[in-house]
This record gives C-alpha cells, sequence and structure tokens, in this order.
C-alpha cells in the first residue's frame, strides 16, 4: 500500500554489536507522563543500555523538564528547520538541551518555539490542544533533521524507534526523504490513538499534496499520522502477543486493520516489562513496611497505613480491592461504577484511584458514597501513592474492555495483589486464570467487558482469598519474572533483523 519501497542497504552494526539507537517519544517517566507509554519509554531505555547499547531519547521541551530538576546543557547554535514560506518567513531555529538520566541513557530536548512550553503533554482539561497537529508535525521533523545532523557526522543512529502516533511520521519522513540514512522500528502502544488531523497539515510536515492519497496518508477524507508510520516503518512491533493478532481484526484495528494485515510480517508482539528498580516491595521507598515473596506479612502494616492515609476504616483482616488507571470508557471505569453497589454488599473495601471524564469520576464518586467508611474515589494520585496502593491492596481489578498490555496488573503481582481483570490483549498474556483448586494461575479472568462479568470475576476472587492454599498463591503471583531483560532482548532481536533486511 505504500507504493514503492525503496530499497536500502544493510547498516553499519552487525550481529553482536553494540548499537546507537535513538528513541523518538512524547512522554517519558516519571517527569513527563500520561501512560504507560511513558513507562515503556523509560524502563526499555534502561534495559537496553543495561545489555550494552547506547540509547539517546529525543523528547519536545514540556514546562515539567525545567522543573524536574534534570541537568540539561543549551547547544550554542539551534537547529535550523527549514519550512514552508506559510508557516514562517524562514527556517525555525529549534533549540537543542542535552541530559542524561541516572540510567545512563542520553536525553536530547528539542524546543521547537512556542509548541511544547506549556502545562500539558497533549491537551488541558480533558481537552486536546487544538494545535497538536502542528505541534509534533514539527518535533517529528525536528527529530528527522536530528537524525540528518548525526548521519552527517560519520556516526549514525543504527536504529530509529518511533513511539506510537506522536513520533509515527518520523519514521513516514525518514522513508521519503531518501537523503536520510537509517532504519525505523514503529512501537504501536494503543492503535486507538491515531493522531487524526486536516489536509492542511501537510505543509506542517514538509509534505505536498502528492502524500495525501489512500496508499499514504490519506484516512477517510482525514491526514493519519499512525498510519504513516505503519506503512513506513522497516519493522512494527506492539507491547503483546494477543493484541498484536487483535489488531489485524475490524474490531481492535480501529479501521486500519486491512493496513496493518499488509504489514504482518513485519509485527512483532512483545510483553512489556515492569524496572525492579522502582517496583519492588522489598526496597520501594514509598511505602511504610518492606517485604518480598518469602514473607509478605508486612503487607498488613501497608494496608492499615493506607486505609489510615486515606480516611477509611482500619480494617487490614478486610479484603481490600484496588482500582488504578485512567478513567475512561476503555479501561472499563463504567463497568466498575455499575458493579460497586453489590461488590460493597460484601465485607471488602474498595478504592480507585484516577482521573479523565467527569462524568465516569461523578459516578465511582457516587457509587463510593455510599459505603464511606469502606469505599472511596480518590481522583488522580501521585506516583508515591499509587505504590502505597499497590503494597495494600489484596486484589487489582483492571477491567478494561481492551488492553495492548498493561502495567497495572504487572505492578499488582509484582507487590502480592491478584489481579482480576476481562480476558483481551495483553491481559490474557500476563495473568493464567486461577484454576478452581488455586494450584495453577496468577489472577482472575472474566470472559465479557459487563458489570455482571466484572462482579463475577471479584466473588470469585473474594472466595479465594479465604482459601488456606492462598498464601502459596500469593507466593507464585510474586516469583513472576516480570522485568525488563527477556522484552529487551526481544527488541534488539528486532533491531537486529531490521539492520540486516
Amino acid at each position: 500500500m505504500c507504493g514503492s519501497r525503496p530499497v536500502r542497504p544493510p547498516v553499519r552494526a552487525t550481529h553482536g554489536a553494540r548499537m546507537d539507537i535513538l528513541f523518538a517519544a512524547s512522554e517519558i517517566a516519571p517527569i513527563v507522563k500520561v501512560g504507560g507509554l511513558a513507562d515503556v519509554v523509560s524502563s526499555l531505555s534502561k534495559a537496553l543500555r543495561l545489555l550494552g547499547h547506547k540509547v539517546t531519547i529525543a523528547l519536545p521541551r514540556y514546562r515539567a523538564l525545567d522543573s524536574s530538576g534534570l541537568m540539561m546543557a543549551r547547544r550554542l547554535t539551534p537547529m535550523p528547520l527549514e519550512v514552508d514560506p506559510q508557516i514562517a518567513p524562514g527556517p525555525i531555529p529549534v533549540t537543542l538541551f542535552d541530559g542524561r538520566l541516572s540510567t545512563g541513557v542520553e536525553l536530547v530536548v528539542l524546543d521547537v518555539p512556542g509548541f511544547h512550553d506549556r502545562s500539558g503533554i497533549y491537551g488541558e482539561d480533558g481537552r486536546d490542544y487544538e494545535d497538536n497537529a502542528r505541534r509534533f508535525s514539527l518535533f517529528s521533523r525536528a527529530v528527522v533533521e536530528l537524525v540528518r545532523q548525526r548521519a552527517r557526522s560519520g556516526s549514525p543512529f543504527d536504529i530509529v524507534h518511533a513511539h506510537d502516533w506522536p513520533t509515527a511520521m518520523v519514521a513516514y519522513l525518514l522513508r521519503h526523504q531518501q537523503s536520510v540514512p537509517g532504519r525505523t522500528v514503529l512501537t504501536l502502544h494503543n492503535v486507538a490513538h491515531q493522531g487524526l488531523f486536516p489536509k492542511e497539515t501537510l505543509p506542517y510536515l514538509g509534505l505536498d499534496d502528492d502524500h495525501f492519497r489512500p496508499d499514504r496518508l490519506e484516512f477517510y477524507s482525514q491526514l493519519n499520522f499512525l498510519k504513516g508510520g505503519i506503512l513506513a516503518a522497516d519493522a512494527l512491533t506492539t507491547v503483546s502477543t494477543t493484541y498484536a493478532n487483535e489488531i489485524l481484526t475490524p474490531k481492535q484495528g480501529e479501521r486500519l486493520d486491512g493496513v496493518l494485515r499488509t504489514r504482518a510480517s513485519q509485527l512483532t508482539g512483545i510483553v512489556n516489562g515492569i524496572d525492579y528498580a522502582v517496583w519492588n516491595p522489598m526496597t520501594d521507598p514509598a511505602i511504610i513496611a518492606r517485604y518480598d515473596a518469602e514473607d509478605v506479612s508486612n503487607k498488613g502494616r501497608c494496608k492499615s497505613a493506607l486505609l489510615q492515609e486515606i480516611g477509611l476504616e482500619i480494617r487490614p483482616d478486610r479484603p481490600l480491592l484496588v482500582s488504578i488507571g485512567r478513567v475512561v470508557a476503555q479501561k472499563g471505569s463504567d463497568l466498575l461504577a455499575s458493579a460497586m453497589p453489590k461488590i460493597l454488599k460484601g465485607d471488602v473495601s474498595v478504592v480507585v484511584a484516577g482521573e479523565g471524564d467527569p462524568e465516569l469520576m461523578a459516578k465511582l464518586t457516587a457509587a463510593a458514597a455510599k459505603a464511606p467508611e469502606r469505599a472511596k474515589f480518590l481522583g488522580g494520585v501521585s506516583e508515591a501513592v499509587v505504590h502505597r496502593l499497590m503494597a495494600a491492596a489484596d486484589l487489582v481489578v483492571v477491567p478494561s474492555r481492551f488492553e495492548p498490555c498493561g502495567l497495572v496488573q504487572l505492578y499488582a503481582q509484582r507487590y502480592g495483589a491478584a489481579p482480576i481483570a476481562c480476558r483481551t490483549g495483553g491481559l490474557v498474556d500476563t495473568i493464567v486464570d486461577l484454576d478452581a483448586a488455586l494450584e495453577t494461575g496468577t489472577g482472575f479472568l472474566f470472559d465479557k467487558p459487563t458489570a455482571t462479568s466484572l462482579l463475577g470475576g471479584v466473588q470469585r476472587a473474594l472466595g479465594a482469598l479465604t482459601s488456606p492454599r492462598w498464601p502459596a498463591v500469593q507466593r507464585r503471583i510474586m516469583r513472576l519474572d516480570l522485568g525488563w531483560d527477556r522484552p529487551a532482548r526481544r527488541y534488539v532481536q528486532v533491531y537486529r533483523q531490521t539492520l540486516a533486511s
């Protein structure tokens, strides 16, 4: 569908050699974060660095970076970005800042004047910024210019790894600008978010109308950033094996399934990991008492402290059900709100944290208010509170209607809380449904995204908590290998195959 795909010679890195990898991303944890994308960019780059590769992350210069305490050095000479005269009378001077994360990963922050110095990443107060098309078009072009400059210096990047729609056009621009060498990988973190914009965005990308056609960027009379990246990248990855199959179907492909099927042979599903330096109940500075799989007794202390902190009745013997995530329909927030009255008929405490759709937040607030001594909707919370919620929880519900991978269930398992989740996407790949005897399994799966099915999963889990076998289940869950080493090695495989093609 992409028209002619130019044959490019293999690049310099060979099997076993140290690679020079550029991440193009719009988020990085914990500094600028909306969701799991930020965690993956931060932890995967660190894991690749630990495997001996050089990794640089290119980010827009958000206001939050300036207040993060991160040391950055401003380059003396701005990078000129040539643009159409209708955008600016001359080149846009992009200022570059260099920094280094504590993980050893390099950081290049690109300041496109007037477009990223804001309090939000994609928007504020639940609304996207109206100029997101221009913001991420110009940022993508600045990344391409950065790649070009490195190539001219004689030390090109081996791999340019773009993440989701905000940087998908980096792969497209590199494909269609033959003077810029390099192999590209695009990771699809969530195909539901595609970057759909009007045709008038083309000049900001430095592209003419020839690119607005069905075999390139045109998508139902709009311009689609993610589609461009899918068609142009040398390799595609997504964040679980099940989701890799789901996005090839009309339902989960979000109308891009046909495009994705043309690239299916270049698509690899790699389940996300978690960073054990950040998510580890044995060393976590955010929780009141440490514990591990061999001795979980301090988990009760963590529960009591959390209940006191948020103003609920302190009953460490009572099961605590926690839900954490964006409050949106995709995450099943409405299902949880509908099921909560019946869940709370049992002797259980329920805590929900997250922000998003105001109407759904109001429903969760109202549901919790019916049992104020045992239930609470916290709204948005800090990362430290998320850690304390995980350490306190007996069960963590993840009722997503679809979930490319999900990280909440992995955090739950690491902290000895059994996840309860809908049977979809990466939740299937990371949770083995517990059998009736509790001899196998790592969580609870329910079959349909309905409040009734969710309630059934919760009731089954509450019943399992009373079994004398539950401590063995908890130890089994906590001993799972959830780290980034294996996923990072699979990414290295994808990189090497891409370089050899």
